[in-house]
């Protein structure tokens, strides 16, 4: 069996980016051979079967020659025209089967998704795909609504935790030295795009300094928003407590994550957020938008009020932190994706 898997892969370090990471680990551990070709902006070398391909003739030019027997393209976020036709092509090509997993942020709720239909150019193109997997449940119904047969459609939840060390050692500076001189410390991890609504978190960092003087936020990502962001720290007096470090390995997030005080996932839309669990099963406590969608043990508040953030900021701060077991890394997510693919060699 060899596995081809589309997708985004590190850097920058995201949800998606951890699921398909995780699926290549777990395959090469078990001397199941699998390709990468990062699909995004973000280049590299190629080196250890991980492909960057410059444009979309490069692209296809790897789809044509490299060698395996299941194509696995990730997406994550929208459907846009670039990623379906991407997938076409995919299905178009003889003799492979492929796998489409969709890992929202949300996007059945959003206008474009209200408004994509069984005859829309995603619903023709997706149920060519032998299986397709949703990472909740809100995707499986858009999923039926595309009439997509219900022997293809497989519920797998994205797989989380990597079996890395997140205990001990130091923090890349600056932000070792940040979070050693601030207590208590805050820190959101994703994307720096709209829909994670983080100028709310810098706005409310900013009250809560009056009650925490020694308090930091540390904010881990990329994205469009950063310039924006870094200029809204810079007009604030309380700009030096605030760190916009930008991305980082996965291992130093889970580090940083565990020695803050509060994770927030502030959000205008948003799936079921690998960050979110990866908080939680670390013992840190999580403050996030109520999507509907959240795990237990969240606090949870309404998008957009910075009130409500603010009172249950002081809320977690006020209680006893709990104290968990160190992680375990569960598989089954992984075992299920491997299923799927052993399912389809099997039909050949």
């Amino acid at each position: 069996m060899r596995i081809l898997q589309l997708g985004p892969y590190p850097p920058p370090h995201g949800g998606v980016q951890t699921n398909l990471v995780a699926i290549r680990r777990f395959l090469l551990d078990r001397g199941i051979a699998c390709a990468v070709i990062n699909i995004t902006r973000h280049r590299k070398a190629d080196q250890d079967e991980v492909y960057y391909p410059a444009s979309a003739l490069q692209l296809i030019v790897l789809l044509l020659r490299l060698r395996y027997d299941i194509i696995h393209l990730h997406v994550g976020g929208i459907l846009s025209q670039r990623v379906l036709r991407l997938g076409l092509v995919c299905t178009m090509l003889p003799g492979r089967k492929t796998v489409f997993t969709f890992h929202s942020g949300g996007y059945p709720s959003m206008p474009a998704g209200r408004f994509t239909g069984a005859n829309s150019l995603a619903g023709v193109v997706l149920r060519r795909f032998d299986r397709v997997i949703g990472v909740n449940q809100e995707i499986m119904d858009f999923f039926q609504k595309l009439h997509i047969s219900r022997d293809r459609l497989r519920l797998i939840l994205p797989h989380a935790f990597l079996d890395e060390n997140v205990s001990g050692g130091l923090l890349p500076e600056p932000l070792e030295t940040f979070m050693a001189q601030h207590r208590p410390v805050f820190i959101s991890a994703g994307q720096l795009e709209p829909e994670y609504d983080l100028p709310l978190q810098i706005r409310v960092f900013g009250s809560m300094r009056e009650k925490f003087p020694q308090a930091g936020l540390v904010m881990l990502g990329q994205g469009t928003l950063e310039r924006q962001l870094r200029g809204l720290i810079q007009s604030q007096d309380y700009a030096e407590h605030v760190l916009l470090y930008g991305d980082i390995a996965h291992a130093y997030a889970m580090q940083a994550i565990a020695r803050a005080s509060i994770m927030l996932r502030t959000t205008l839309y948003d799936g079921d957020a690998v960050s979110v669990r990866e908080a939680l099963h670390l013992g840190t406590p999580v403050i996030a938008t109520d999507n509907g969608m959240r795990p237990e043990g969240v606090h949870l508040i309404p998008k957009e009020n910075p009130g409500a953030l603010k009172q249950a900021m002081e809320q977690v701060l006020s209680s006893q932190r709990e104290v968990r077991p160190d992680p375990i890394c569960d598989e089954s997510n992984l075992e299920a994706v491997l299923r799927v693919y052993q399912e389809l060699i099997n039909t050949k």
